[in-house]
């Protein structure tokens, strides 16, 4: 008895410390979340908005972004002791666009080494569908355990690409990808918008963790964007995590508080000013 009660309460404390810092990433109101990836660097090299990390992470914390993702490397220089506070996720894989084969990803960095430097949380990529895919699986199992050992929430990264994929945002393929993040145990997995509402909220009901969606390519016009963001909470989703068409935008911190608007306060995008 005295043995499971241990057991018990270890697993409490590992619970408590991955509940601490999803509170750091996650809006405790909405219970969903903005997060502005910044690991571009590492895969494209130099790119327009992060010259200056520090600057930006600044200006997408005054728009009210709950967390910023960026590889360890850059958080020396990205991550800043001024401005509003905001939530730090570390990303543990990648490759660079000269690479022979671009959807193999591989770790660069360990949960570890991620903790030391302050990270709230960890993310992995997985291409779902790429040649590569058992290689990037064994990794996820190897990040899942060591997570699940020091009670730090993975966002998981779950994409439809490969050869036998045709449209990355079909719901069919994408549901197999967010299914696959679940399965594996992450906590929370980003993914692909399908497109339409129905779709996606038949992959976000069909799994217990939060699902957010990615912003892609930068988009044409704010009002798309938004209007994506809109239907993906409409189908219950948790969040985004819009690089580019953040970090790339005229006005950052004004397109974040307005991403805010709609997935904290339920707005929709025509109240939108």
């Amino acid at each position: 008895m005295i043995k499971s009660e241990s057991i018990i309460f270890q697993v409490e404390k590992m619970d408590i410390g991955k509940n601490i810092r999803l509170e750091r990433i996650i809006d405790r109101k909405s219970k969903r979340t903005i997060i502005i990836p910044m690991d571009h660097g590492l895969t494209m090299g130099s790119i327009q908005g992060l010259e200056k990390m520090a600057k930006m992470v600044d200006m997408v914390a005054e728009g009210g972004a709950n967390a910023v993702l960026m590889h360890s490397g850059m958080v020396r220089v990205g991550h800043r002791k001024y401005g509003s506070d905001i939530g730090l996720i570390i990303h543990l894989s990648g490759a660079t666009n000269l690479t022979p084969h671009p959807n193999r990803k591989v770790l660069v960095c360990s949960v570890e080494r991620a903790l030391k430097m302050g990270a709230d949380a960890v993310s992995i990529h997985i291409n779902i569908g790429a040649d590569e895919e058992p290689e990037m699986l064994k990794d996820a199992q190897k990040v899942v355990e060591a997570s699940r050992e020091w009670g730090i929430p993975l966002i998981a990264m779950m994409y439809p690409r490969g050869q036998k994929i045709q449209d990355e945002n079909d719901p069919e393929v994408v549901n197999i990808a967010v299914r696959a993040g679940a399965e594996l145990g992450a906590d929370i997995v980003k993914t692909n918008y399908t497109g339409d509402i129905d779709s996606f909220k038949y992959i976000v009901n069909s799994v217990s963790i939060p699902v957010i969606i990615a912003g892609g390519p930068k988009m044409d016009t704010i009002p798309e964007l938004l209007q994506i963001a809109y239907d993906s909470i409409q189908a219950g989703g948790a969040g985004v995590a819009f690089g580019r068409n953040v970090f790339q935008a005229e006005n950052p911190s004004k397109l974040v508080n307005a991403l805010s608007k709609i997935i904290h306060k339920n707005y929709t995008p025509d109240e939108i000013q």
